[in-house]
């Protein structure tokens, strides 16, 4: 087997793994073997390790002392903390940027993807287009500093559950007056940017703590609603009641 396929078995085993685990096919406590994911995965034990290992990484598993590991389980104060250590990450990001200044090609590109979201969001609301256009905003966010820490710490945050800035988008039927949130949530992508642009360092990381803040706001309802929503939200499922 060449390393191009490596690659490509440990990149499904990764992706497919943390989607058993945030859609709750595995719930918290659960023990996952190699053997049993080998057999329902159809994929070879490396890979799977492989996988099992970044998911430790990123605190969706945890080892157990008798070997092997678990799914962990968070509670809603874990979450909550997640989504305020994400509001702080993006905050020193914006600042930061706004410090040291946006590369040319980066907000030009930042630019574009404002652009297209003003669209998405003006008249019928193109949901799907917000999605990847959302996802593309604070991709793009985390790269303005350009500082791999940074940028590397941001995404670690954003792949716990129901803290990255995507997570109730697939809950958007749960959420009162869904469509007026995402609207807000525009606004406040072009004042994060402009104020980065204009150089206002503190404003641009408040504007940044306060647009993460939104995502707290949907859990605190959805988590209301019932238990029985947890599927309808990545990550939910990980959540104690």
């Amino acid at each position: 087997m060449g390393q191009q396929e490596r690659n490509a078995q440990f990149v499904r085993a990764l992706i497919e793994l943390r989607s058993l685990v945030l859609n709750g096919t595995f719930v918290g406590g659960d023990r996952v073997t190699e053997t049993t994911l080998a057999e329902r995965l159809g994929l070879s034990r490396t890979p799977l390790r492989q996988a099992m290992d970044r998911l430790v990484d990123e605190g969706l598993l945890e080892r157990i002392r008798t070997g092997g590991v678990r799914v962990v389980q968070f509670s809603m104060d874990d979450i909550k903390d997640a989504i305020e250590l994400r509001g702080v990450l993006e905050g020193t990001a914006a600042r930061l940027a706004a410090e040291r200044g946006v590369a040319p090609d980066l907000a030009e590109r930042m630019q574009t993807v404002l652009s297209a979201l003003d669209d998405a969001v003006a008249g019928d609301l193109d949901f799907d287009a917000y999605v990847d256009l959302n996802g593309q905003f604070h991709d793009l966010l985390a790269r303005l500093p350009a500082s791999p820490l940074v940028e590397r710490e941001m995404g670690r945050a954003n792949r716990m559950p129901a803290a990255s800035p995507t997570a109730f988008l697939q809950g958007q039927e749960l959420i009162p007056d869904f469509r007026d949130s995402l609207r807000r949530a525009q606004r406040q992508h072009r004042s994060i940017f402009d104020a980065i642009r204009n150089r206002e360092g503190a404003r641009a990381e408040a504007l940044a703590r306060e647009h993460a803040r939104l995502a707290r706001a949907n859990l605190e309802y959805v988590m209301q609603l019932g238990p029985d929503l947890a599927a309808k939200v990545p990550g939910l499922a990980l959540v104690a009641e």
